[in-house]
């Protein structure tokens, strides 16, 4: 099984991506990506699946359950920090606009109400240190949002820059010797790079992911706008951007512990590098996006 999903490998109509729980060969995480047309429109079901409008370039009207959400969305994730709306299992949804939006999702048991997120009220986190900066909007986080299992968080990182760093893994619901919590989560990267598009065959980035004891993983990925590296175990990262070109990703979690999480455990051989960003300043360039646009 291929575990990166070049843009154009995984579409079915209407979905220019579709990446369900089956295709990935694990049990809750899912993600679609929808291009439409000017004033174009798409009307699905949700099934047993919540899911996320989250605007990736364009805007778009979100009808769900007799509430029309407005999506103010972006021009690009390289421009602002989004506004989304979040779907309930369960619910006929009727997506109208011009642009591209992914949907992340995850298999619920709950059905909560549809919502709609607005930009200004999503935490954006700087993270790491030096090299290592990168930008983290936790628009779908478990303390800031509620879902029932999905998990979602953006991360731009700056060009020349690493992150996703120390390697970390979450494949065991446990805790460790050492105390440190782990939850077994299966988790999708979706990637753009400045300066593509999807299918252009424009500039790269590079995800890594290798695997643990016996169960193996080996993924040295060359991503492009709309690629997708699927993570069903084992420690992941760095994620690599190259000089000249920031990379973006969308990371969506979900795992079927009680409570919604992102504990992780890093490789160990890596660890000490979280403790050497102490007294280091974040990249400067860094916040890149901000809600409604400029830094």
């Amino acid at each position: 099984m291929s575990f990166h999903l070049p843009w154009g490998s995984a579409a079915r109509e209407p979905w220019a991506l579709e990446v369900t729980p089956e295709r990935a060969g694990w049990t809750y995480a899912g993600l679609r990506v929808l291009v439409l047309p000017a004033a174009g429109e798409v009307t699905f079901a949700t099934g047993e699946e919540e899911m996320l409008v989250l605007p990736l370039a364009g805007s778009a009207t979100v009808h769900c359950d007799g509430l029309r959400m407005e999506l103010a969305g972006r021009s690009s994730v390289f421009a602002a920090v989004t506004d989304f709306a979040y779907l309930p299992r369960d619910a006929t949804v009727t997506v109208t606009g011009e642009g591209r939006f992914a949907l992340p999702s995850a298999r619920a048991r709950r059905r909560l109400s549809p919502r709609y997120g607005a930009a200004r009220d999503v935490p954006v986190e700087l993270r790491g240190a030096g090299s290592a900066s990168r930008q983290v909007n936790n628009f779908c986080a478990p303390e800031v949002f509620d879902c029932d299992r999905l998990v979602a968080v953006e991360v731009l990182t700056p060009d020349g820059n690493w992150s996703s760093y120390p390697p970390h893994k979450h494949e065991d619901d446990r805790v460790h010797d050492d105390g440190r919590i782990e939850a077994r989560l299966e988790e999708i990267y979706y990637f753009e790079v400045a300066g593509g598009a999807p299918g252009d065959g424009g500039p790269v980035g590079y995800q890594r992911v290798y695997g643990t004891g016996e169960r193996p993983v080996d993924v040295l990925a060359e991503v492009r706008t709309g690629d997708v590296v699927l993570v069903p175990h084992g420690y992941h990262g760095p994620s690599m951007a190259p000089p000249g070109y920031h990379l973006y990703y969308l990371n969506v979690l979900a795992g079927p512990g009680p409570a919604r999480t992102m504990a992780f455990v890093d490789d160990p051989r890596h660890g000490w590098i979280r403790d050497s960003w102490a007294g280091q300043p974040a990249d400067p360039r860094l916040p890149l996006t901000r809600a409604g646009g400029g830094r």
